[in-house]
C-alpha cells in the first residue's frame, strides 16, 4: 500500500492515528506492523531505484505472522494501540498452537512416545495425548467425530460465571442429571472448598477440548495463589453440560 502523508493519519495504511499524551517525538504509525510494513516498502523502492533487486529472505507467507509477533512485542512495551495488540497476541498464540501441534506430530512419526511428549511439555502422557493425539474408536475402528463447535467458547463463558459467581448463569446449561447433582448452590460450595484449598483465585490457563466417545470434553487449566486446578467440562451431542469437574492439576499451563 501505497505511503499517505498527512497530519493524524498514519504514513503507511492512512487510519487515523491512536490518541496520544506523549509530547515527544511526532507519531507516524499507528503501531510495529505499519512501522515495519512501510519499512520494507522503503527498502524495496530504494533497491529497485538502485538496480539493486534480491530475492526477499522472508517469504511472503510469513510476513504476517512476523507482523503479528512484532506487534505483540510492541504491546508488551506500550507502544501499540490496545485493540490491534489484543489482535495480533491472539494471532500469535494461534500460530505458536499451529506449530505446537505441528512439532508433536513430527516427534511422534519420529518414534518418540507420548511418555516422552509429556516430559517435554510438562504434563503426563495422558494429557499429552488428550490434547494433541488422534483417538480412533475402538467401536468402529475409526478417527473419533471432531470436538463440538462452539464448545471452547462456551466453557470458557462457564468457567467465567464460576469465578464471578454467577452461579444460576453457569448452571444454565446443565442436563438434568448434572441439574439434580450439582444445583447452584453445591456449585458455590464447591468452588469455595477450592478456594479454601488452594487459595484466591488469580488467572485462567490455555483451555484445550478433546473428543472422548461421544462427548466432547473441554479442560480450562485454573491457575490459584497456591496451585492449580483443571475445569474439566463435558458436552453431550445437543451441547449440555453432561459432567463438571474441578480436578487437582495433571500439568496444565
Amino acid at each position: 500500500m501505497a505511503a499517505v502523508d498527512g497530519a493524524g493519519v498514519c504514513r503507511h495504511c492512512g487510519r487515523p492515528l491512536p490518541e496520544s499524551s506523549s509530547t515527544g517525538r511526532k507519531r507516524e504509525y499507528c503501531d510495529a506492523t505499519c512501522r515495519s510494513a512501510a519499512r520494507r516498502e522503503r527498502a524495496r523502492r530504494t533497491a529497485t531505484q538502485s538496480g539493486d533487486v534480491r530475492d526477499p529472505l522472508t517469504p511472503s507467507s510469513r510476513k504476517a505472522n512476523i507482523d503479528a509477533v512484532l506487534t505483540a512485542r510492541a504491546a508488551a512495551l506500550g507502544t501499540a494501540a490496545p485493540l490491534d495488540a489484543v489482535a495480533a497476541a491472539r494471532r500469535l498464540a494461534e500460530l505458536v498452537d499451529a506449530v505446537l501441534r505441528d512439532s508433536v506430530d513430527r516427534a511422534r512419526r519420529a518414534g518418540h512416545t507420548w511418555q516422552e511428549v509429556g516430559a517435554v511439555l510438562g504434563t503426563t502422557r495422558q494429557a499429552a495425548f488428550q490434547r494433541f493425539g488422534r483417538a480412533v474408536d475402538p467401536r468402529t475402528g475409526a478417527p473419533m467425530a471432531p470436538v463440538r463447535p462452539g464448545a471452547l467458547e462456551h466453557a470458557v463463558a462457564l468457567v467465567g460465571a464460576v469465578v464471578e459467581g454467577r452461579w444460576a448463569d453457569a448452571c444454565a446449561d446443565f442436563d438434568d442429571a448434572v441439574a439434580e447433582r450439582l444445583p447452584p448452590e453445591q456449585l458455590a460450595a464447591a468452588w469455595a472448598q477450592v478456594a479454601g484449598l488452594v487459595g484466591r483465585y488469580e488467572r485462567m490457563g490455555e483451555p484445550y477440548a478433546v473428543q472422548a466417545g461421544d462427548y466432547t470434553v473441554v479442560n480450562v487449566p485454573l491457575h490459584f495463589e497456591a496451585g492449580v486446578r483443571v475445569a474439566r467440562i463435558s458436552y453431550d451431542d445437543e451441547g449440555r453440560v453432561a459432567g463438571l469437574f474441578l480436578l487437582p492439576s495433571d500439568g496444565a499451563s
